[in-house]
This record gives structure tokens, sequence and C-alpha cells, in this order.
């Protein structure tokens, strides 16, 4: 298990979890190489922050699905749900940032973006 995960949550799911990450679902994903799970969390801060810039910068159908779901299949890879389930329902709106359903949307996105930014911060202080 990595340096991350308290092995006492190894066995609950995901659905008990409170913490804008799964620890233990990244865990399992990097068979607990805590140096992996280091570089996939800082991979993570970097790449959502360019992926929701170009959400908000989207002006036609494409840019804005592959920019919400890359920011989709990156929160699932580390187990930020939350973030995952806002960018699907961003995917899934359209791409018109004029919009006041989908700067709606890119805030809610944004809010739990930097949830989960600040918490793995602070891991990384932390250890």
């Amino acid at each position: 298990m990595g340096q991350f995960v308290d092995p006492y949550f190894v066995n609950q799911t995901p659905a008990t979890h409170e913490a804008p990450v799964d620890l233990v679902h990244l865990a399992r994903h990097t068979f607990g190489d805590a140096d992996l799970e280091r570089e996939v969390l800082q991979l993570f801060m970097t790449q959502s922050r360019i992926y929701l810039n170009r959400l908000k910068e989207a002006r036609d159908v494409e840019n804005w699905r592959r920019a919400a779901h890359t920011i989709k299949g990156s929160a699932r890879g580390i187990g930020a749900w939350a973030v995952a389930e806002r960018a699907q329902t961003a995917e899934l709106l359209g791409h018109n940032v004029d919009e006041e359903r989908c700067r709606m949307a890119i805030a809610a996105l944004e809010r739990e973006v930097d949830a989960a930014n600040g918490y793995i911060r602070s891991l990384f202080v932390e250890h």
C-alpha cells in the first residue's frame, strides 16, 4: 500500500469516503507504489487546471466535450468522484459558455477541482 493510504480503509467501499480523492482507489491503480501515486496526483493537479481552462475557452462542441471528457477520465483515474461527476455533467450539457447553465457547470466543476487539488496539496505537506 502506498504512503498516502491508511490500511484501515483498504476494504472499505468508495462510497464510505468523504475525501475529495479516494486514496484506496488510487492505491489499487498504482499497486501501492507511493512514488507513482505522487506522480499521478501531481499530473492531475496540472492537467485539471489546463483542461478546465480549455473548457472555459471552448467555442465548439468538439473542444468542449474533449476538455470535459479529459477531466472526467483523469478524475476517475485517481478516484476524484465529485470532479468526475461534475465533468460528466459539463460534457453532456453542450458547449456555449455564454449560456447560464454552462457557466454554472464550469463554476461547479471548478469548485470540485479546487477542492481535490487542495486536498492533494495537503497530502504532500503531510508526508
